[in-house]
């Protein structure tokens, strides 16, 4: 029977993880050189001290009245590994890791003068490799061709979940749970009028009836939100308009230079009638 005990205990071990790391733990996938926040769920109130750490090393501390605070190197542990890459959210005590690269085991501990809490956030790091990761996407179209921004990344839709498009720093297209946007901006709806379209399903953008002045760089945040955790990842895109010879004015610049031929040419009609008319009329002779 106390066999029996012991080889029940081993496997529940076993199946836990001997270093406590069982049901608890928070599965958190992020690809190469994005970003991820991982949540407390708490607000400081200045009684407890928060430490993280990975792979049993303290990367990260701050207590609830700011007087101890560190991140990395700073702290005593610190290897560098996460040099300028950590940031600690100052109200929950959160963790910002940017540019991330390392897979493994977070844990959290909260420490105050009646309790402890711990937390543990198991990251798996996948994706493409840094030469990959650090690639703007190249494109060219000519102008007035459509041409059509893809993600490659899956885009979950839940309601916290955030797609944004960025084109020069200026926001033009966002979708958040099954609500979308396009250009609330003024100098967006001026620029891009009627010329996005956005896919609900894969996230990607597409310009149609392309101008010279769409070149640039267009930027994807793909947000998503959970209440343990928030991951955010980044795509670039460079784009060039290649002027077609004939085509360097705009639709609309041409319709005007038609308006403006025609009415020159209503008013050289309406002059000739006019002096045409004046020069019919007989004119009297003087003594008659």
């Amino acid at each position: 029977m106390k066999f029996h005990f012991i080889l029940l205990a081993v496997l529940f071990l076993l199946y836990n993880g001997v270093s406590g790391v069982g049901s608890d733990v928070v599965p958190v996938s992020v690809i190469k050189g994005g970003s991820v926040t991982l949540n407390t769920g708490v607000q400081t109130n200045q009684q407890e001290v928060i430490k993280w750490y990975f792979n049993d090393t303290r990367i990260a501390q701050i207590s609830g009245d700011l007087s101890e605070i560190c991140t990395d190197v700073q702290c005593e542990d610190g290897d560098e590994r996460f040099r300028d890459r950590l940031k600690l959210d100052h109200q929950t005590g959160s963790l910002n890791i940017m540019n991330i690269t390392d897979s493994g085991l977070y844990e959290l501990k909260i420490i105050s003068s009646k309790s402890s809490s711990d937390k543990i956030f198991r990251i798996a790091v996948t994706g493409v490799s840094a030469a990959e990761r650090d690639e703007v996407k190249r494109k060219s179209v000519k102008e007035g061709e459509s041409v059509t921004f893809d993600p490659g990344v899956p885009v979950i839709k839940k309601p916290n979940d955030v797609t944004k498009w960025y084109f020069n720093d200026i926001l033009i297209a966002e979708i958040t749970g099954d609500q979308s946007k396009i250009c609330t901006d003024v100098q967006c709806k001026e620029r891009f009028r009627d010329r996005l379209k956005l896919d609900h399903q894969t996230g990607s953008l597409t310009i149609t009836n392309t101008r010279n002045t769409d070149s640039g760089e267009y930027k994807l945040l793909i947000i998503i939100n959970n209440s343990s955790f928030s991951i955010t990842t980044v795509k670039r895109f460079n784009l060039t308009v290649i002027a077609v010879p004939g085509s360097g004015l705009s639709s609309g610049a041409v319709a005007g230079i038609v308006v403006g031929v025609l009415l020159v040419f209503a008013t050289a009609v309406i002059y000739y009638r006019r002096h045409r008319t004046h020069a019919a009329v007989p004119q009297r002779e003087d003594g008659m």
